[in-house]
């Protein structure tokens, strides 16, 4: 389990185009307290359905798709996921003998999923990770697979032979995802098309340590922060956090800086929040940055800090596998301009 929940905590959570729809489907092996497989459809990086081979059916994680879908749906997709679990368990096993694996926890990864902008414009993705690493991925315009690694070369020529396998990807890239992310933005317009600006504070646990220039509480999750010294750019000491959900469908996070007291003393530090085209801007002074050693603090910075792990637990508690596959780094468009993606409705050919 710790092994899996490392991976998690070092997931990127992607800062979302104007509307996506993604599904990941997550295998593991191993001995561990963690369900062999699980899958997780998310729309603007929220998630909305969610199953996992322990309790054998998919589940609404939003209102939007609880109300406007009917009971054959979660019929259909419950008997995909299921039927794709075994697949998953013997692809592991196929897997660990080409690594000459024998034992330890492994992991077997699918992500599919498109965007569309607001001119119109469109980007799919179709790809697989193995053990946090990039695996293969589909090129629709060619109908073939990018190996990353030789140990996928066999996978590639397999399914590079499948012309079958490669229309059907390509199908469901230009059209089905497309279609379904609009049907699905339709549905939960209210929340998806929100706008929430985001509370910034400025924390620290005592006087010797770095601070953290926390945002919270905004949607979409398109931000940026940065710091300034003296009215410059700053970059240096400075570790971005990551990006993660809260509970209530908006997201968090938080940009570190490390500064000694002295240099906090004789330079204006500031911390600069952009989103949705307003301009937050926290100057680093005493009064501003809430502390465990400041009895003025209504809440304990220990508490406030730890809130974030607090929430990304319980993230990983309903979305299990979720991005394993982003160890390093984050997914990349496949080489097309104008394709969708996505799919829960499919069987792959043995790797």
């Amino acid at each position: 389990m710790r092994h899996v929940l490392l991976l998690l905590l070092g997931a990127h959570l992607a800062y979302a185009g104007t509307h996506s729809l993604r599904y990941f489907y997550t295998g593991v092996s191993g001995d561990i307290d963690f369900p062999e497989f699980t899958a997780v459809g998310l729309v603007d990086e929220e998630q909305f359905t969610y199953f996992d081979s322990n309790t054998k059916r998919t589940v609404p994680k939003t209102e939007w798709i609880r109300q406007n879908v009917e009971a054959d749906y979660w019929d259909g997709v419950t008997q995909t996921f299921t039927g794709t679990h075994p697949t998953f368990k013997v692809d592991i096993q196929t897997l660990k003998g080409r690594f000459n694996q024998s034992a330890g926890v492994h992991s077997w990864q699918m992500m599919c999923g498109c965007e569309l902008n607001d001119d119109g414009t469109k980007r799919g993705y179709w790809q697989y990770g193995y053990d946090g690493e990039d695996y293969v991925s589909f090129d629709k315009s060619t109908l073939t697979w990018t190996a990353a690694k030789d140990q996928a070369m066999i996978t590639k020529h397999k399914w590079d032979a499948d012309k079958a396998f490669g229309e059907y990807n390509k199908g469901y890239l230009e059209n089905t995802c497309i279609e379904w992310l609009q049907k699905y933005v339709s549905y939960g317009k209210d929340t998806l098309e929100r706008k929430v600006s985001p509370q910034v504070s400025l924390l620290q646990k005592s006087s010797s340590s770095s601070v953290s220039c926390h945002a919270t509480g905004f949607y979409p999750s398109g931000v940026t922060i940065s710091w300034m010294r003296n009215g410059q750019d700053h970059i240096e000491d400075v570790v971005l956090g990551q990006l993660i959900p809260n509970e209530d469908g908006t997201f968090q996070v938080t940009s570190t800086i490390t500064v000694t007291p002295d240099e906090l003393k004789n330079n204006k530090f500031s911390c600069v929040v952009e989103h949705q085209g307003k301009t937050i801007s926290s100057i680093l002074t005493e009064d501003k940055i809430k502390t465990n050693y400041d009895s003025s603090a209504s809440v304990p910075i220990g508490i406030i800090l730890g809130a974030a792990a607090g929430v990304l637990l319980l993230i990983v508690s309903g979305v299990a596998g979720y991005k394993v596959y982003q160890k390093k780094k984050g997914f990349k468009p496949v080489n097309a301009s104008d394709d969708g993606s996505n799919s829960s409705a499919h069987s792959d050919p043995k790797p």
